[in-house]
């Protein structure tokens, strides 16, 4: 690492204060991780609580050619908070202010360090609600959701981020803040920039405020969890809910390593089985009791050797707890095994879903890995969590070797390598085999509102080489590191 210029801590103390940055030492390294397998530390923490105040920062970033990364709670899982050049970390989440709750207009406006559970909680004492229920709500920040268009279980039904913001205030690469979109709930004027921002990812610009429209909370829900002696069956189980047609508003999918993992780290007593799929509808309450009817229907002819169906609230909760409690769970799988995102989040046509689970199996057991493959597979969007020996180099590489399999099926099937994580570091190689022509219009975009290419560089359509590199673990001896790539350990 580079220490910073003293000259440019000055200017940012005498932007924000003493107290509102960092250069220690234990404060760089905890801010060098998100929830990724990556690390790099950067140069400074600077924790701004006003537009005018990241205004000046970026201003600053860009006239000393300083890369700049905005940051949230860290809970991205591609590496997009990485700081892969040093430089500024931006943490946002002091900027955490409800500023406007219209009910009446069907919209707020918050600042990018709001919590998502805290926003929720705000809109249901009014009987509405932001629905997209990403698996990181207790933690994740609205400002993070956007610039990742982040979204979760309930997508199937209410749709992705993007789909809820109206307007927002960016501060762009040369410090200029500019203001997009609407407060309306419709709107054609001129060219959509909110959508443009959506999702990239801190790489043109930082998002310090953001409008956003929300729905009607439902009335009732209700779930069914069936459980399958073939994943196969459950991935068509899922296919011919959704073609009766039947609109859930969330269906979770587990494989039987997961299931496992789950029940040995919680003691659930989750089926002992290939296979299940939790199966959520609501709305009214007579419609959630017949729904519910078709659905056990449609999942015993499926395939499903059991079901189970409830409306009480705290059965739901104990089943959704169990599916969030994944990725920490596989973990413990096996003692020497630490579970880790590599192909992560891939989303397939819904159809194609049980053609993709059997898929991912035989790549696991080709490459001698082991995959738990679960996710939102109402709207297609899988999850594959890997467990590698963190000290193996081979394991490493194996677990590579199976990504790319997985992802050139992933695209063989018509689908996309990342439906809600995002690409930064992690899937980068693999987005830019899917985006191969439009690369182009992407860098042209970059250059036009980054020339300097300060905002997050080195991600996306610009990241090189493996993504086995900027390894967050003690890889691949006990020793030391033996990474022939470029991370922090040596």
């Amino acid at each position: 690492m580079v220490h910073m210029k003293k000259e440019i801590v000055d200017e940012i103390e005498g932007i924000v204060g003493r107290e509102r940055y960092s250069t220690d030492t234990a404060d760089l390294y905890v801010y060098g991780f998100d929830a990724s397998i990556h690390h790099k530390t950067p140069d400074i923490v600077v924790r701004p609580t006003t537009t005018a105040q990241v205004s000046d920062i970026v201003k600053l970033a860009n006239k000393t050619l300083t890369p700049i990364v905005p940051r949230g709670a860290g809970t991205a899982m591609c590496g997009h908070t990485v700081p892969l050049k040093g430089g500024i970390i931006l943490d946002l989440t002091a900027m955490n202010k409800i500023k406007e709750l219209r009910i009446e207009d069907l919209y707020c406006v918050v600042e990018p360090g709001v919590v998502y559970d805290a926003l929720n909680s705000e809109l249901g004492k009014r009987g509405f609600w932001f629905p997209t229920t990403p698996g990181s709500a207790e933690a994740c920040t609205i400002g993070g959701m956007v610039a990742t268009n982040a979204s979760g279980m309930r997508a199937i039904k209410y749709g992705a981020t993007r789909d809820y913001v109206l307007g927002l205030e960016v501060v762009l690469p040369t410090g200029e803040v500019i203001h997009t979109g609407t407060r309306t709930l419709k709107n054609s004027s001129g060219y959509q920039l909110d959508r443009l921002m959506v999702g990239s990812e801190g790489t043109l610009g930082v998002i310090t405020e953001v409008t956003l429209r929300f729905a009607v909370k439902p009335r009732a829900s209700a779930m069914t969890l069936a459980a399958f002696n073939s994943l196969v069956d459950a991935g068509q189980c899922v296919s011919n809910i959704i073609a009766k047609p039947l609109l859930p508003s969330a269906i979770e999918l587990m494989d039987s390593v997961t299931i496992q993992a789950v029940n040995k780290c919680m003691n659930v007593g989750l089926p002992d089985c290939e296979a299940i799929c939790m199966i959520e509808v609501d709305g009214h309450p007579a419609a959630v009791e017949e729904e519910m009817k078709v659905v056990e229907e449609i999942a015993r002819k499926s395939g499903a050797f059991s079901t189970e169906a409830s409306s009480d609230k705290k059965r739901i909760s104990e089943w959704t707890q169990a599916r969030k409690a994944i990725l920490p769970s596989l973990s413990r799988y096996g003692e020497k095994y630490v579970s880790v995102a590599l192909a992560d989040d891939m989303s397939v046509p819904i159809s194609r879903i049980p053609e993709a689970v059997e898929a991912f199996q035989k790549i696991a057991e080709a490459n001698g890995v082991i995959v738990g493959t679960y996710g939102h597979s109402a709207d297609g969007n899988l999850h594959t969590k890997m467990l590698v020996e963190p000290y193996s180099e081979e394991s490493w590489k194996a677990g590579e070797r199976a990504v790319g399999q997985i992802y050139d099926k992933v695209l063989e099937l018509g689908g996309t390598v990342t439906g809600e994580h995002g690409v930064s570091i992690t899937k980068a190689p693999y987005m830019q085999k899917e985006r191969r022509d439009s690369l182009g219009a992407m860098r042209a975009i970059k250059r036009a509102l980054d020339p300097n290419d300060i905002m997050n560089p080195g991600k996306i359509f610009d990241w090189e080489g493996s993504i086995i590199s900027h390894l967050r673990y003690p890889a691949f001896t006990e020793g030391g590191c033996s990474c022939s790539q470029t991370c922090d350990q040596g």
